[in-house]
């Protein structure tokens, strides 16, 4: 298993029924590997079945033992998600952790979800709120912990409100953190409804920092035939632990948020190096961006609009 000086000790997951999104490669494959090694039961829901299947022959290399299963699911698609909930819904397990990992990020041309969104908010945010939806009744059953991953991103730029899906003006960059900006308000906002509703639920949040990832390399798909800007001093920094982490100590965040013993709903989990760039895993302080209780029930309510999906209703 790849380890990093910045390591973290879970706890046995044996009998724990965790559902991570974007577990195929990168940091997502990283937090797979490290649940199924630490006992849990591990549903994976993927767009590509052989990235998929890839990912899950890597994880029994580490893990012989390890119980995962592959889901299709498609964040860009509601239609999608919504087939992923029904499936899980029949099934009728609980749910005891979710991490909402996946993403997209910075396509240099403005593309939309199968839904009409704007790429980046209709998957990384509004996908993400709908799965929850879709899934709340075996969260709840869990009584599970939710972590979400945000970004750096959401530290800077604001929520295009009079132009959420960046129809009249797109800027990638912009656009990509309005996305990791309201999907942490509406992390914030889950765990405050948990509480006044008693779901049972807990919901924080987690950042990676910044590592040289498949998130920053080539997209064809994306319309990035070459890796994002600064790819390539981030991997020669990080290579040699200066400043930067890697695919490995980026995952640590949302572990610790997802299975700390002390991590709490409401919270906010990061690396703790300079810049919080790179690091042990710590709990730090929110971003100014997501601490406005009215931004955030602002999200849910133009989310639940938007998706059609009434979380908690």
């Amino acid at each position: 298993m790849t380890r990093t000086p910045h390591d973290l000790e879970l706890p046995d997951l044996t009998g724990t029924r965790v559902l991570l999104t974007g577990g195929s490669d990168g940091i997502g494959l990283g937090i797979a590997t490290r649940l199924a090694a630490a006992g849990a039961e591990l549903l994976l829901p993927v767009r590509n079945q052989a990235k998929g299947e890839a990912a899950s022959a890597k994880i029994r290399e580490v893990a012989p033992a390890a119980l995962v299963a592959l889901h299709a699911l498609d964040l860009s698609s509601l239609e999608s998600v919504a087939a992923l909930g029904a499936t899980l819904r029949t099934d009728g397990s609980p749910i005891h952790i979710l991490i909402n990992n996946a993403g997209v990020m910075t396509p240099p041309e403005r593309q939309t979800t199968a839904d009409g969104f704007e790429l980046q908010f209709g998957t990384n945010h509004l996908g993400h709120f709908a799965l929850v939806g879709e899934l709340l009744p075996l969260l709840r059953a869990g009584n599970a912990r939710v972590t979400s991953q945000i970004s750096v991103a959401a530290n800077q730029g604001s929520i295009n409100w009079d132009d959420l899906n960046w129809e009249r003006s797109y800027d990638g960059m912009r656009a990509y953190s309005q996305s990791k900006i309201a999907f942490g308000l509406f992390a914030l906002e889950l765990d405050r409804r948990s509480r006044a509703g008693g779901w049972g639920i807990t919901s924080n949040v987690s950042h990676p920092g910044v590592a040289a990832t498949s998130l920053l390399a080539a997209r064809p798909e994306l319309g990035r035939e070459s890796a994002a800007s600064g790819r390539g001093v981030i991997g020669a920094l990080s290579s040699r632990g200066i400043l930067f982490g890697t695919a490995a100590s980026a995952g640590l965040p949302a572990l610790l948020a997802a299975t700390g013993a002390d991590a709490e709903g409401g919270h906010f989990y990061g690396p703790r190096g300079f810049g919080h760039l790179g690091g042990a895993p710590a709990e730090q302080r929110l971003y100014s961006r997501l601490r406005s209780t009215e931004d955030a029930a602002r999200v849910w309510q133009v989310s639940e609009q938007l998706t059609k999906v009434a979380v908690g209703a």
